[in-house]
């Protein structure tokens, strides 16, 4: 049973190391224009996502048109 709990999210002092050593690893710099690359990729995602959901309902509306 304790292995399972070993494999669980960090809790808070474990963010803070991991926090640090992207500070140090990374730099100061480095980190904001990180994160705006993860939020474009992730915006990115998501708009493509939506816009294959939609041409499968567009897909399946015509097939169902069709006599």
């Amino acid at each position: 049973m304790d292995t399972v709990l070993a494999f669980g999210m960090p809790g808070g002092w474990e963010w803070i190391v991991i926090g640090l050593f992207l500070v140090v690893f990374f730099g100061a710099k480095k980190i904001p224009e990180i994160a705006r690359g993860l939020g474009k990729g992730i915006r990115e995602f998501k708009d493509a996502t939506k816009d294959i959901k939609q041409e499968i309902e567009q897909g399946a509306q015509s097939d169902e048109k069709k006599p």
